[in-house]
């Protein structure tokens, strides 16, 4: 079946602000209908390309085709997008219902068509019912969806979020996550979102572009972002990350050997791990804590080392266990909580040994 063409091509666009490159030949294409998501630590150009998509910035060098129409020279107000940003900016003297209105009144969209495509913009996003309430009658996840609907009464082809869900609490925020999604669904446009937040994006995205000092590290589905990045930097960000330093030693029957400083020689299946580097090569060896179990006695055909439990962090759900090992090292295990004292069988001080499967360790070449 023929792919759709891209609603967003992105071609070798750079950016620059005097001597700091914000954005470094980033050539990507964003699907019709998709949630796709700009992940990265501050500072690495996700908001930057947002603000170029907007119009609010112009590329340095490259071109941004939207709808297959080419961007270069088209104003802000002229495009097939609308942008939500951090704070809501919501009008407090205006109701619901006429700040959403607002931006069809400004282009004299007709009254009897401002009606009609309001009430349709309310309740996509569930505020009907608080169409004359002014803002500061609402809850911040209410407003958050006021600036939503004022978004999406426009119809534009593409809605970019800049950190929409950064003010919320922690609660409110998952569940926007949800409502974000379930919106998405129900609209048929395409979402971009900035965030730093990974859990934000793996919950809520498609796909993924993890950017890192202007360029883009790895595109891909949150499930394949998490379980297979493409190096270090990646495999750190998302989630949490156990990663020793190595170096190719061998191949033997299928498998990788990896010399391991304090750790020894680990055999691992090659075929779990891409292209197999050249003998001698530096390489990072990584296993998520999630995959490592702690036991009291060493498990047969898991690699397994021993150390000594320093420090528990309790979260209710789980427990993040930090053991320090013969060689020195600190790993990390998270213990699932599935028994109300779960959290009491590993104490601090216990000699255990952690082990886990080969085929869930990744080999990072870069």
């Amino acid at each position: 079946m023929e792919q759709a063409a891209p609603i967003i091509s992105i071609q070798d666009v750079t950016k620059r602000f005097g001597a700091v490159v914000a954005v470094d030949d980033v050539t990507l294409d964003i699907r019709p209908n998709e949630f796709f998501a700009l992940l990265g630590p501050s500072g690495c150009g996700k908001t930057t390309l947002l603000r170029m998509l907007a119009g609010f910035e112009s590329p340095g060098e490259g071109t941004i085709s939207i709808g297959g129409k080419d961007m270069t020279d088209v104003a802000p107000n002229r495009r097939p997008v609308n942008m939500v940003f951090q704070s809501y900016a919501v009008f407090p003297h205006m109701t619901v219902f006429e700040n959403v209105a607002y931006g069809l009144r400004v282009v004299r969209t007709p009254s009897s068509e401002i009606d009609s495509r309001v009430r349709e913009a309310l309740e996509m996003t569930q505020l009907i019912d608080f169409a004359d309430r002014k803002p500061d009658q609402l809850s911040g996840g209410q407003r958050q969806r006021v600036a939503l609907a004022r978004a999406l009464v426009k119809r534009p082809q593409v809605l970019l979020l800049d950190e929409p869900l950064s003010a919320l609490d922690a609660k409110l925020r998952e569940a926007m996550q949800l409502e974000l999604v379930r919106l998405q669904n129900s609209v048929g446009i395409t979402f971009i979102i900035v965030t730093h937040d990974q859990n934000e994006a793996l919950s809520m995205a498609d796909r993924i572009a993890v950017m890192e000092g202007g360029k883009i590290r790895q595109i891909a589905r949150p499930s394949e972002l998490y379980e297979f990045p493409n190096c270090r930097f990646v495999a750190d960000f998302i989630g949490k990350m156990n990663l020793f330093e190595g170096r190719i030693a061998g191949r033997e029957n299928g498998k990788i050997g990896v010399e391991v400083a304090g750790l020894g020689q680990l055999w691992l299946p090659a075929d779990d791990n891409g292209p197999v580097p050249p003998e001698a090569a530096n390489v990072g060896i990584a296993v998520r804590p999630e995959k490592v179990r702690l036991r009291r006695e060493p498990e047969a055909d898991r690699i397994a080392l021993r150390g000594k439990v320093n420090q528990i962090a309790y979260y209710g759900d789980t427990s993040h266990v930090f053991v320090a090992l013969e060689s020195g090292q600190v790993l990390s295990a998270n213990l699932q909580n599935d028994a109300r004292s779960a959290f009491q069988s590993i104490a601090v001080g216990e000699d255990v040994w952690c082990s886990w499967d080969p085929g869930d360790v990744l080999v990072l070449t870069t």
